[in-house]
Order: structure tokens, then sequence, then C-alpha cells
């Protein structure tokens, strides 16, 4: 896999490109004028690893509560931006660690200029935020949508150059994945800048999570991407843990567990995909890296659970329960959760 080594940029605490981890991503899907349910939502996505947050600020209203949020938070705070610059404006001088503008809603030179130097002054960076469904009215209506987005993202950063703005990050997003794709190994080719992927409105984790993991996971193969988030009609901290699902399955994240789980067929005789729900559930907030394994016959089964740190190899009403490849003891169906976690807690 080789790494494409973006200019490293700070947001917050957190760096973004350079050869850093990628950053897991996500957005609040809370009213954003509420700053207490925000907050809440923001410290649930904290706990999950979210490493990075964006707000939507589609008012005065919700720019105003920007600085209520950021003191109760731990990770950086993104303000999303479009229609209007003076919005942009209040985030900063509220406190904001980034901003998300769109080129496709927010043209006016002048105004972006206002925003850039305002942000340059905080050394706060700038991500250009192109989606397929809302791009610029004066790309080349006649080109390929890939083409328009990789223009507009183009055309927005040559206008940050030109105000000696450099702290920049990018995004062409598409709901397409093969226009996605297209459209960010086209630009990474072009620009230096970090690279933050998703295929946006991705849809409902049943096929968003899939469609999400082909196109990010495409492109993260490549060694493009520096910060990705996966955009799904659920609750924000899904879009967490599929995104390190994502990374785990590359092997660029060791965060938290990784649950090899047996599909059960008409060997099983116990409820396996039952108790591997009940694992993965109570794997969730956990970030100890470690393998889990959940097996069902006998075909699979001890060798998968003793290459893993821990496993449970089941059959009929017993399960043989294994810890770093060692046989620990054998337990009955009905204390198979309680005793497969207490092995997970003290590894």
């Amino acid at each position: 896999m080789r790494l494409r080594m973006s200019r490293p940029i700070h947001i917050g605490d957190v760096t973004v490109g350079g050869g850093a981890p990628v950053i897991v991503q996500s957005m609040t899907k809370t009213d954003t004028r509420d700053a207490k349910a925000t907050v809440d939502q923001i410290h649930r996505l904290e706990e999950y690893g979210c490493q990075i947050v964006r707000v939507a600020v589609p008012d005065n209203e919700a720019a105003a509560s920007i600085p209520k949020i950021k003191p109760l938070i731990s990770i950086p705070l993104i303000a999303d931006i479009h229609f209007d610059y003076r919005l942009a404006l209040l985030a900063l001088e509220g406190g904001v660690d980034g901003l998300r503008l769109n080129p496709g809603n927010i043209a006016d030179r002048e105004q972006i200029k206002m925003v850039v130097l305002a942000a340059k002054d905080r050394n706060v960076p700038i991500r250009i935020g192109v989606n397929a469904g809302s791009l610029p009215k004066t790309t080349d209506g006649k080109q390929s949508t890939v083409d328009r987005m990789v223009s507009a993202a183009l055309e927005q950063i040559e206008l940050l150059e030109s105000l000696d703005f450099e702290l920049i990050k990018v995004s062409v997003k598409a709901f397409d994945v093969p226009d996605m794709v297209s459209a960010n190994k086209a630009l990474a080719e072009r620009m230096p800048y970090p690279i933050h992927l998703g295929i946006t409105e991705a849809g409902t984790p049943r096929c968003g999570v899939i469609r999400s993991a082909v196109g990010i996971g495409i492109l993260l193969h490549l060694g493009i991407g520096d910060t990705i988030r996966v955009s799904l009609s659920s609750d924000p901290c899904e879009e967490v843990t599929a995104g390190y699902e994502i990374l785990k399955a590359l092997n660029l994240s060791q965060r938290g567990p990784t649950l090899i789980s047996c599909p059960s067929c008409g060997r099983t005789e116990v409820d396996i995909i039952g108790l591997a729900n009940a694992v993965e559930e109570r794997l969730l907030k956990l970030e100890k890296s470690l393998k889990v394994a959940v097996m069902g016959c006998v075909v699979n089964g001890p060798g998968e659970a003793r290459d893993a740190d821990v496993g449970i190899a089941c059959g009929k009403g017993r399960g043989v329960i294994f810890r770093n490849g060692e046989q620990v003891c054998t337990v009955e169906e009905a204390d198979f959760l309680e005793v497969l976690m207490q092995e997970i807690e003290a590894f």
C-alpha cells in the first residue's frame, strides 16, 4: 500500500496529513442551537473514538452556540458553513478549530477573502468541501461530474493560495462510488493538500456502510485519504464505528477489538448469531486492540478461536474458551456470553 504524502495541517491538536494516521470524523445530528443536546452527542462520539466533529451552522443562533459548545468538549470542532460567509466569521470568533466551506454556494471572491483572512489570523484550517449535488454554477455543465468536481476544488484552492493561505484540506464527495473514486484520484495527483474522504448521502446503515466501505476503502488502499467520514442516516456513533472498521480491515488502525464470527450454517448447534451480536454490542466502546472469535462448529471453530486473542468454539450446549491460543475452560451455553466477556476483560 503506497501512502500519498500530503502536506500536514493541524486541526486543534490533531495532525491531519503528512503521514499521520487516518483520522475518523463524524457530524452531529442535533440542532446546533441546542448547545446542551449537541454537547451530549459529542460526548457520546468521543466515547466511540471520534477524533474530529463537525456541526451545522445554518444561522446566527447556531453560530452563537459555538462558544458554549467548544469549552465543554475534548475533540476539535469544525463549523459547517453554507450560503452565508458571515456565519463563518462568527464561528471563527466563537473559537472553532476548522471551517468547511462549500464553493457551490459561497462563490463571491470578496466574501471568501474575508473568511480566509480571518482564518489565517487565527491559524484555522479550511476544508474546501465540494459535493456532486451542489456544484458551482461557474463549472462547465458540458463536463462530466468528475471533471466539474475536480475543477471546482482546484479553482477554490487557487483562490486560497492567492491569499497566501495553505491551511487547506479538500474533499470531493458524491453518492456515486466510481465518480467519487475517480474525482479523488484525479485531485490527489494535482494538489498537495490532505484529502477528506466520504460518500455523501450514503444511506441507511445496511446499504450506506457497504457503499462507504467500497469507495473509501478503494482510495485508502491506493494511499489516498487523510480523514474519513461514513455518512449514514443513523446515530452518528454508528458512523464512527463503521469508520474504524474500514480502517481495521486495511490494517490502518488498531483501535478497538476485531470480531471474527461464524456466519452459522446447518452444522451449528447453538444460537451463534445471537451470541455474536451480543458480543459485538459489548465490545463497541472498548479501545483495546484485540481479536475476538465467536465460532459455531468444529470445522473452523477451534482453529479460529485458538488464533484469536480470546475466542470461543461452540458445540452442542457447550463451548470451549481460548485465550492466547490456550484452552482456558469449557462452559455451558447459558454462560457463553458472560464467561467470554470475563476473559476479554482479563486480557
